[in-house]
């Protein structure tokens, strides 16, 4: 297996990638995306918003669902 194989390995349960997740967090929430972590079964996408507020917004891997989205201020 090359490299290209691991990595693919490692993802194989998502079924959206880190782009997808951020237009889905902008769909949610209307600001700019500052930032996409990810963790096992999810994308945590940190967004902008025009008032200054920081939101985060949790989207699920496999489904592209929306999980929440929490405020925060910075």
């Amino acid at each position: 297996m090359g490299l290209f194989g691991l990595v693919y390995a490692q993802d194989d349960n998502a079924k959206i990638d880190k782009s997808q997740a951020a237009q889905k967090a902008q769909q949610q929430v209307q600001g700019r995306v500052l930032k996409v972590d990810q963790s096992k079964n999810k994308y945590r996408v940190k967004v902008l918003q025009k008032s200054g507020r920081v939101v985060n917004v949790d989207v699920d891997k496999r489904s592209g669902r929306v999980l929440k989205s929490g405020k925060k201020d910075d």
